[in-house]
């Protein structure tokens, strides 16, 4: 049968897997992309990793092509540029560098923007022309459909909402060096910064008090809201209100049927999306309220990011 492969390279880490053409992962892995530093030994780990899937997969398969979502990535170029959370610095050629090792059709785009192109294939948004994807991971990212199409941008770069200057609070520095941007507060990282955060503001007894940044986890800051422990609540109303202003006036943008959010900080359920759609709701201009949603992603939550990267050529096939 045939499968493609789908390439999502996170900050933290990279994932793969063997997508048929109803959006379903077959087989996939993962390792950490910071055990990689170098180049050549990352693209030698993706080769090897897709030699282990083939050879894992429950069915024979043939390959059509490998799809590739990045931060930062340039789909005109091939490219990732000056990517925050990834140890790679400058211009990385990553697709012409993987075409030596890999003999197969190849796209790469910004991974919120394949995100976007996944959802449209194969989860919630079929049949929508007009909507936002949001992942919220190590960063955040956007990948915006208007009018039934994907917006790419001139060179590949659109989407990077994270980085809007939101002049929000303590005036945070993204990673890309943006004061007071979005990414700064709405991501998994944002939200460890905002509970340090509201440590220092409040006196509230907390069991972060006793934990150090490097030792804090997602699930941590979640388990703490279950229990009422009150930094983390404090935290996650903070980081819903700033989400649900973007939100709004991302609206006036392309005024999207609905928001699609994905990424770790999703998996936080109620604790992110119950404020969320109050604040979002509050900020919306009257002209656009109750015509907006938010909903999460359709993909299966652990291959989203896998299926959006193998869309890229799906997109041909079926789209």
């Amino acid at each position: 049968m045939d499968v493609v492969v789908g390439i999502d390279i996170g900050g933290t880490k990279t994932k793969l897997g063997l997508v048929d053409e109803d959006g379903k992962s077959l087989v996939s892995t993962r390792f950490r992309t910071r055990e990689y530093p170098e180049l050549d030994h990352y693209l030698d780990k993706i080769r090897d990793s897709i030699d282990t899937l083939v050879q894992d997969s429950p069915k024979p398969v043939n390959l059509i092509g490998c799809g590739i979502g990045a931060p930062n990535a340039s789909s005109r170029n091939g490219t990732i540029v000056n990517a925050s959370n990834l140890v790679w610095k400058g211009t990385v050629p990553i697709l012409k560098e993987l075409k030596k090792r890999i003999s197969l059709p190849m796209r790469i785009m910004n991974d919120a923007s394949a995100a976007a192109l996944g959802e449209m294939l194969f989860g919630n948004a079929k049949g929508m022309r007009d909507f936002i994807v949001i992942t919220l991971g190590t960063g955040f990212g956007a990948g915006i459909v208007a009018n039934g199409m994907l917006i790419d941008g001139y060179d590949g770069f659109a989407g990077e909402l994270g980085h809007i200057d939101m002049t929000i609070g303590d005036g945070r520095m993204t990673g890309l060096n943006v004061r007071g941007g979005l990414e700064a507060y709405v991501s998994a990282t944002g939200l460890k910064r905002t509970v340090m955060f509201m440590q220092s503001k409040y006196m509230d007894e907390s069991r972060f008090r006793s934990i150090a940044y490097n030792d804090l986890h997602g699930e941590d800051i979640t388990r703490a809201a279950e229990e009422g422990d009150p930094i983390a609540l404090r935290a996650f109303d903070f980081t819903a209100d700033i989400l649900g202003l973007a939100l709004a006036n991302f609206t006036a943008f392309t005024q999207p049927e609905a928001f699609f959010l994905m990424g770790g900080l999703v998996n936080s359920g109620k604790w992110i999306l119950d404020p969320l759609e109050k604040y979002f709701n509050e900020y919306l201009l009257e002209v656009y309220k109750g015509k907006v949603k938010l909903l999460q992603s359709g993909m299966a939550g652990k291959t989203a990011a896998i299926a959006g990267a193998a869309a890229l050529i799906w997109e041909d096939r079926i789209g």
